[in-house]
C-alpha cells in the first residue's frame, strides 16, 4: 500500500512495522529502498527473499547519523571519518569493518559492512522514528526484483511488489542512481561503485588517491557485472555505430527504443526516442525512469548512445554498462 510520507503518523507507523520485523519501502535521494531492521537477521532475510537476491550479496545499512553507524562498525578508519564529514548525509556508502554479532545477514556474512546516511527528508524522518522505536539502522537495497531497474518513484515500487508492501511515497528521487561506494576497510580508499560524486570530489575529501578494486575487495551492493537491466535487451553503442545502424533500418516501424542525443535525419518514424540530457546529473536523475518507460511501451530492443567519457558521467556509464551486460 502506498502511503503519503508527508504525514508523520504514517512515518511512525512505518517505523513500528520495521521494529516488528516487517519490510517497508521508502525514498532516498538516490533510489527507493526496500528496508528491514538491520540488526534482525530474520527480518533482513525477508528482503533477500522478496527481491530474489542471493543471500551473500550484501545490503547497505542506512543510519540516521555518523554515531548511528558506530553500532555496526568495529572501527571507523580515519579516511572513512573524513568522507563521512564531507558527504553525509548524502549519496555515499562507506565499507568498514563490521562489529561482531551485528548485521551478519545484511553484510552477506562478510566481516565488513556498508553504511550510508541518506539526505532525503523522508528517509531521515523514518530513520529517526525507527531509532526511537529501538531500530539502530535499516538494511535497504533498491526496492526492485534482483538485477532489474532500480525504482525512483513509489509507483515503480508498487509495480514491482504490488499493494501488499508498505511504501512511503516521498515523490521522485532527486539523484536517480545508487550511491557511490568506497571501501575504507583495508587502509586505503577503493572505489567499488561510482555514483554522482566524482573521483576528484572523493579524493579531495579523502586526502589521498582512490584505488580501483582488486580480487581482495569485499563484495558490495550493485557491483555484479550484469545488473540494472530493463526487460528489453539493451545495447550500448558508440555514436558512429548508432547512427549507421539507424540509417540501415530505413523507414519501417520497429519496436525499437533509442536513448541518445538528437537522431540523424532520416531515422525511421517508428523508432521510440528520448533525448539524453547534456548534463550527467540530469541523465542520472531520469535514467531508470526512461528505461522503465521503454519497457512499459513494449519495445523489443533498446539502443543507448555511449555517454561522454568525462568523470562526471562515470556513474551513468557504469549503470549502462552493467545493464548491457545483462
Amino acid at each position: 500500500m502506498r502511503l503519503d510520507a508527508s504525514d508523520q503518523h504514517v512515518v511512525e507507523r512505518a517505523a513500528a512495522a520495521l521494529a516488528s520485523g516487517e519490510l517497508v519501502a521508502f525514498p532516498t535521494e538516490t533510489v527507493y529502498g526496500l528496508g528491514a531492521r538491520a540488526d534482525d537477521d530474520a527480518a533482513v532475510t525477508k528482503v533477500f527473499e522478496a527481491k530474489g537476491r542471493p543471500a551473500d550479496h550484501p545490503l547497505i545499512v542506512h543510519v540516521a547519523d555518523a554515531e548511528g553507524g558506530r553500532t555496526f562498525a568495529a572501527q571507523v578508519p580515519p579516511v572513512a571519518v573524513r568522507l563521512v564529514a564531507a558527504f553525509w548525509p548524502g549519496p555515499l556508502t562507506i565499507i568498514v569493518p563490521r562489529a561482531a554479532g551485528v548485521g551478519t545477514a545484511a553484510a552477506g556474512g562478510q566481516a565488513t559492512i556498508g553504511l550510508r546516511c541518506p539526505s532525503h527528508p523522508v528517509a531521515r524522518s523514518l530513520l529517526q522514528a525507527a531509532r526511537q522505536a529501538g531500530v539502530p539502522g535499516i538494511a535497504a537495497p533498491s526496492a526492485n526484483r534482483f538485477g532489474r531497474l532500480s525504482p525512483t518513484t513509489a509507483e515503480h515500487v508498487v509495480a514491482e511488489f504490488g499493494d501488499s508492501l508498505m511504501v512511503l511515497d516521498g515523490g521522485a528521487c532527486e539523484v536517480g542512481i545508487e550511491s557511490t561506494i568506497v571501501d575504507c576497510s583495508r587502509g586505503h580508499p577503493v572505489l567499488l561503485r561510482p555514483g554522482v560524486l566524482t573521483r576528484a570530489q572523493i579524493e579531495a575529501a579523502a586526502g589521498e588517491p582512490l584505488r580501483d578494486p582488486d580480487a581482495a575487495a569485499p563484495r558490495a551492493s550493485g557491483t555484479l557485472e550484469a545488473h540494472y537491466a530493463p526487460r528489453a535487451p539493451l545495447r550500448l553503442m558508440p555514436t558512429p555505430q548508432l547512427h549507421t545502424a539507424l540509417q540501415l533500418l530505413g523507414p519501417a516501424p520497429l519496436r525499437l527504443a533509442v536513448y541518445s542525443r538528437p537522431l540523424p535525419v532520416g531515422t525511421g518514424s517508428g523508432v521510440r526516442h528520448r533525448v539524453m540530457p547534456e548534463r550527467a546529473a540530469e541523465a542520472a536523475h531520469e535514467l531508470f525512469s526512461v528505461l522503465r518507460a521503454f519497457d512499459d511501451e513494449g519495445v523489443q530492443l533498446i539502443w543507448v548512445e555511449e555517454p561522454p567519457s568525462t568523470p562526471d558521467w562515470e556513474g551513468v556509464r557504469d549503470r549502462l554498462r552493467r545493464a548491457a551486460a545483462s
